[in-house]
C-alpha cells in the first residue's frame, strides 16, 4: 500500500467543552380551563349534512363531466381514424 509523501500534519485533537444555556428555564404554562370542544346543535348538524351533500354532488358532477368529455374525445378520434382509413384505402 502506498504511503503519503510530502509534509503531513499530526491529527487534530478535539477537546470537550461545556455548554451553558443563555436563557433561564421557564415554568410550564398553565393549562386552559376544561370546556367542550364542539357543541353540536340540530341546526349545525343539518348544516354539516347539507354541506357534505353539496360537496359530494359537485364532485360527482365534475367527475361525470370529465368522463363524458373523455368518451366524446374517444368517439371523435375513432371517427377520424375510420375516415382516414377509408381515404387511404380508395387511393
Amino acid at each position: 500500500m502506498p504511503q503519503p509523501t510530502g509534509l503531513t500534519a499530526p491529527p487534530a485533537v478535539a477537546e470537550p467543552t461545556t455548554i451553558t444555556p443563555d436563557t433561564p428555564v421557564q415554568a410550564p404554562a398553565t393549562p386552559a380551563p376544561n370546556r367542550p370542544a364542539v357543541q353540536l346543535t340540530p341546526g349545525t348538524v343539518l348544516a354539516l349534512v347539507g354541506g357534505g351533500t353539496a360537496v359530494v354532488l359537485v364532485v360527482g358532477a365534475v367527475l361525470v363531466s370529465m368522463l363524458l368529455a373523455v368518451a366524446l374525445t374517444a368517439a371523435s378520434v375513432a371517427v377520424c381514424a375510420l375516415t382516414v382509413r377509408s381515404v387511404i384505402d380508395r387511393r
